[in-house]
């Protein structure tokens, strides 16, 4: 379906392009009254890779930068703890109070009940989002070094002007190297607000999917990212929202025939800790399939699932397994994702694997 690199001629499985900011979390409480937080590392993009590596195994490295201080080592360390190669990572001097460059923090709460998960950002003007083309040796990295697969995405591109020019840069170095290149549109709404809205944000992921293989996303992403109209539909109806997403689905790969693989998730929300979960993929070799559904699924922290669908599709890409198999890998772990604090997955390769293959929440003795 996609012909990848021998792991033999490659250093890495995977690296992943994109901001590691310090999540912090309330708890089960609120940022607005907390006293006191828990810190996580995460990121959209590098999510997925830290999931590859300690969940499936996999070698796999972040690209970043990061500003040179105390909360920069407490992030590399957290990277480091999550199995993450941070050779990679670029050292940004820092001039003590954060004028020029500083690193992204993140608070999230993850909502209960009838009160929705929030997250607020504050990531303006970091390390990252100040690199521009030229900062990183992409020929350096994906050809003497050898990378299987490229992980980068909208969150990413939405940072500055110059990191939608770096992503551009690195996917079309992959190619030029026989990388796979895969793109979550990942959409939020706050990154592009000040900066042009959905119309900047279609102009700039329209531009990078010309590069890309592997195209994720969600309803929202692919209609506010890439300009794509779906069809309403009743979503307290199973049946519906899948032929909805279906045809959206089949509408992404019309548009633009380059693509290897349509991967999007299904989330219809009842409360902050019910939802329903599902999974599409598509390729001109299977058209389009669906993931067993996961009505009522019971979840902890939503925040994350998302990469842990990305990851377990991509491991199954990877490891040449069959679309229906890579979607169920990726469906099962997106939603055991969800079922732990913090952004990144605490599954194991084994649960995945067994709630793929149609396991449940039985007492394991």
């Amino acid at each position: 379906m996609i012909e990848i690199r021998p792991a033999a001629d490659c250093e890495f499985d995977i690296v992943a392009l994109g901001e590691v900011m310090l999540r912090l979390d309330p708890g089960e409480g609120r940022v607005r009254t907390a006293r006191r937080f828990e810190v996580w590392e995460g990121g959209g993009e590098y999510n997925v890779a830290r999931g590859m590596r300690k969940v499936f195994g996999h070698r796999a490295a972040v690209v970043t930068a990061l500003a040179d201080n105390e909360i920069g080592r407490l992030v590399e360390n957290l990277v480091m703890q999550g199995g993450v190669d941070t050779s990679l990572i670029r050292w940004e001097r820092y001039d003590g109070i954060g004028r020029t460059v500083r690193n992204g923090l993140n608070f999230t709460e993850r909502g209960f009940g009838v009160r929705g998960a929030v997250g607020v950002s504050d990531r303006a003007h970091t390390a990252i989002a100040g690199v521009s083309p030229g900062t990183f040796d992409w020929d350096d990295l994906f050809g003497r070094r050898g990378v299987r697969w490229l992980h980068t995405g909208g969150i990413f591109a939405a940072l500055s002007e110059s990191s939608a020019a770096v992503a551009e840069e690195a996917m079309a170095a992959a190619h030029r190297h026989g990388t796979v290149v895969s793109f979550d549109l990942n959409y939020r709404p706050s990154l592009w607000a000040g900066i042009g809205g959905t119309q900047r944000a279609r102009e700039v992921n329209s531009r990078l999917a010309r590069h890309v293989d592997v195209m994720i996303g969600n309803e929202e992403d692919f209609t506010a990212a890439l300009g794509f109209d779906v069809e309403h539909v009743d979503e307290h109806l199973r049946s519906l929202p899948v032929d909805g997403f279906a045809r959206m689905v089949d509408t992404v790969a019309g548009r633009m025939p380059w693509l290897s693989v349509v991967a999007t998730t299904l989330r219809t929300v009842h409360t902050a800790a019910d939802n329903d979960w599902q999974a599409i993929a598509w390729s001109s070799g299977t058209g389009v399939l669906t993931s067993a559904a996961r009505d009522h699924l019971g979840v902890f922290d939503r925040v994350g699932g998302g990469d842990g669908f990305a990851s377990g599709l991509i491991c199954g890409l990877l490891e040449g397994e069959d679309l229906q198999a890579c979607l169920e890998l990726g469906a099962a772990h997106g939603a055991l994702a969800m079922t732990t604090p913090g952004d990144t997955s605490m599954a194991t390769r084994e649960e995945v694997r067994a709630l793929a293959g149609g396991g449940n929440a039985r007492v394991r003795r």
